[in-house]
């Protein structure tokens, strides 16, 4: 009797049941849906913040100046990286706020007791 080989449908179904390959699919679905939540926050500052400055400055769009696709371009990056930034810098501090309201490590607290209670036999002569 020959060994069986695996066929198609299971070879696929280890691949997709590798870790990193379901992690890289959840990180793609959620970079898709944060892509649009900065767009919408691009948007808004570029609306509100640029425009007003551009209609001051009698500027009627960036984008009829030679270089303006990349001066565009560059403002948009600066602007995603800034709220990028803003965004990882909550996220860090709430990570901060709750390693601080954690409880104090079980096992250091037991190391603590077993070395008092070895200093208080020592102590007594035990």
């Amino acid at each position: 009797m020959a060994s069986r080989r695996p066929g198609l449908l299971s070879d696929f179904k280890a691949f997709i049941n590798k870790g990193n390959v379901v992690d890289l699919a959840v990180a793609v679905v959620i970079g898709g849906a944060f892509g649009k939540v900065v767009d919408a926050v691009v948007s808004l500052v570029m609306t509100s913040l640029l425009e007003p400055a551009l209609k001051a400055a009698q500027v009627e769009s960036i984008q009829a100046w030679p270089a303006g696709a990349v001066l565009v371009a560059l403002i948009n990056f600066l602007v995603i990286a800034f709220v990028v930034f803003l965004i990882v810098r909550a996220i860090e501090a709430s990570k901060r706020k709750e390693e601080a309201v954690a409880p104090p490590d079980t096992q250091a607290q037991l190391a603590s007791a077993v070395t008092r209670l070895a200093e208080a036999l020592d102590r007594k002569g035990l």
